[in-house]
């Protein structure tokens, strides 16, 4: 009698009839209550146990195939971790850019691969740190930088045409600044721009929905900044992410997985059609595409959603955009652990939870990952959580054996069956965005804020209620709140920052500030990339304000549609 193979039609079907069996014969009825109600994070229905029969459908070349092929769904790069570690990265962001220098330094020499910088409250709205606006503000959870000035003492002997820099800029209007900064400093330093790798957030969506700063440019001014530090960034830097679709902080604000991926991939789609009509080869910018997705505790969805965003990423630019390169088809995201977990109570426990997240991102195939640090709820990570993070990623990159084999978890019936579901649902929700007129029209009507605000008032309630869990806090809660033995202070800044500004605004060549001011505001008036008068503006020396001042006055502030 010849063997049937497992997904052979008569063989699923045999596995179809003999699970009847078993739950007639094995289980009680009570053992099958979780089939009408479980669900993941995302809420996708969950089932006792997977067997060929939930994945009877795929199609292993169409759908799997092998890491560093289409659809890509294993991984980007055929050996993956064997060739290409991930990057370990600790965000280092707070005080002066002297302050944050040191914290750089201690990463480096303790094993970092890869520097993320956080900026302070004031430089990420676009303030400088004399402004009445950052009063208080500067230096608290991120480092300030006002001018190019500071940027140079940022990086001051470290090594940026070897390390990759992540420049945490948000919002597009800061990112065309403090990008800008970056380059010239590099230039001022003797480095060629080739030699430096790194990424720059500039999501025109943490501009206009994510609400990190209190003035913000209309969506479409956003979108248009946004795109052209990207088409600069082409034609310049051929290491440089110019940007990061950010799902991460659309998560924290208030998503599920599925809207996590769905909004980043709406954005990243409508800024290759933008650059596309700009005339634009899709070859040219989308190899330097990056995304940043949030990884929470449903560890099994969270590694299927990093799989299933490959696929979609794939499906899109190859059937939509044309693009023909292989590397063009290529999702590399960076993965931080979740912030928003993290809560202040039992404060060690979330060791735990940031490594069980971290190890997720690695079995999901991040090209980069920063893990949370336990007291995050109450400062900036001391220098000893700050070294727990990155020991946590250390062992998993060294002492698991988790990056050996590619994709690892490849073909498990349950993962497989998840990572088509959320397939099916980011697809989805990419049609409703669509109908809705594009990524920028539901944030113009306010759509986009209703669903993220909607989503984290259901959230809290779920919180409150016991029906989301969480251990220590309303799962067996502590007795009482556990303080770090250690809470960072932050070092005095902004009687420092404003000194150097007020040494900077009286040195530097007024004639050269006003004519690079001039032609900045011509530009925002007539149109055309904003990078290069922007450039030309950083180099004498304007500020960061100074430079926001102008968007502001020429293109005008927007509000949220909450009403």
């Amino acid at each position: 009698m010849k063997k049937k193979s497992l997904f052979h039609p008569e063989t699923i079907e045999e596995i179809r009839q003999a699970r009847s069996r078993w739950e007639r014969d094995c289980l009680s009825p009570e053992d099958l209550e979780g089939e009408k109600n479980l669900r993941s994070a995302s809420g996708i229905p969950l089932r006792l146990i997977y067997t060929p029969e939930d994945i009877s459908e795929l199609d292993y070349m169409r759908d799997l195939s092998f890491s560093g092929l289409a659809p890509y769904t294993r991984g980007v790069y055929p050996n993956m971790y064997r060739g290409r570690p991930f990057t370990i990265r600790q965000i280092a962001g707070f005080g002066s850019p002297e302050d944050c220098n040191k914290r750089m330094r201690f990463f480096l020499e303790k094993g970092g691969t890869g520097l993320n910088i956080v900026l302070d409250l004031p430089t990420i709205r676009g303030y400088d740190s004399d402004s009445p606006q950052a009063e208080g503000n500067v230096g608290q959870c991120g480092v300030a930088i006002d001018s190019v000035e500071d940027m140079a003492s940022l990086f001051e002997g470290l090594p940026i045409d070897r390390v990759s820099v992540s420049l945490v800029t948000h919002l597009p209007s800061t990112t065309v600044v403090l990008l800008s900064m970056y380059l010239v400093m590099a230039q001022e330093r003797g480095i060629p721009w080739e030699s430096l790798a790194g990424t720059t957030q500039n999501d025109f969506l943490m501009e206009t929905t994510i609400g990190s700063a209190p003035e913000i440019l209309p969506p479409r001014q956003s979108f248009r900044i946004q795109c052209d530090v990207i088409e600069q960034a082409s034609s310049l830097l051929p290491r440089w992410n110019p940007v990061s679709y950010n799902g991460y902080n659309l998560r924290e604000a208030g998503t599920d997985a599925i809207t996590e991926v769905g909004v980043a991939i709406a954005n990243a789609e409508a800024t290759a059609r933008e650059l596309i009509r700009r005339g634009l080869h899709p070859d040219s910018f989308l190899p330097r595409f990056s995304f940043f997705w949030d990884l929470h505790n449903d560890f099994f969805e969270e590694i299927a959603k990093c799989r299933a965003s490959r696929r979609v990423w794939y499906r899109i630019t190859s059937e939509g955009l044309g693009a023909e390169k292989p590397r063009s088809h290529l999702m590399r995201f960076h993965v931080q652990t979740a912030g928003i977990t993290l809560p202040a109570i039992e404060p060690l426990n979330n060791i735990a939870r940031a490594a069980i997240q971290g190890l997720a991102a690695v079995l999901g195939g991040a090209q980069s990952l920063h893990v949370d640090s336990y007291d995050e709820a109450f400062s900036a990570p001391t220098e000893q959580s700050a070294l727990i993070s990155l020991r946590t990623q250390q062992i998993l990159q060294v002492e698991t054996g988790v990056t050996k084999v590619v994709d690892p978890l490849g073909g498990s019936y349950f993962l497989e069956s998840l990572t088509s579901q959320m397939e099916s649902r980011i697809l989805e929700f990419l049609e409703k965005i669509n109908s809705l007129g594009g990524i920028i029209a539901s944030v113009e009507s306010g759509w986009m804020h209703r669903l993220i605000a909607d989503f984290a008032y259901e959230q809290q309630r779920a919180i409150e209620s016991g029906k989301f869990p969480i251990v220590g806090v309303n799962y067996q809660p502590g007795e009482s709140s556990q303080i770090p033995q250690e809470i960072f202070r932050y070092p005095e800044t902004e009687s420092r920052q404003k000194q150097k500004l007020r040494e900077l605004k009286s040195q530097r060549d007024k004639g050269a500030w006003h004519k690079a001011m001039n032609d900045l505001r011509e530009c925002c008036l007539q149109g055309g990339n904003l990078m290069p008068p922007v450039m030309e503006a950083v180099r004498a020396r304007a500020t960061l304000g100074e430079i926001q001042g102008v968007f502001r006055k020429i293109f005008g502030l927007w509000e949220f549609p909450l009403k």
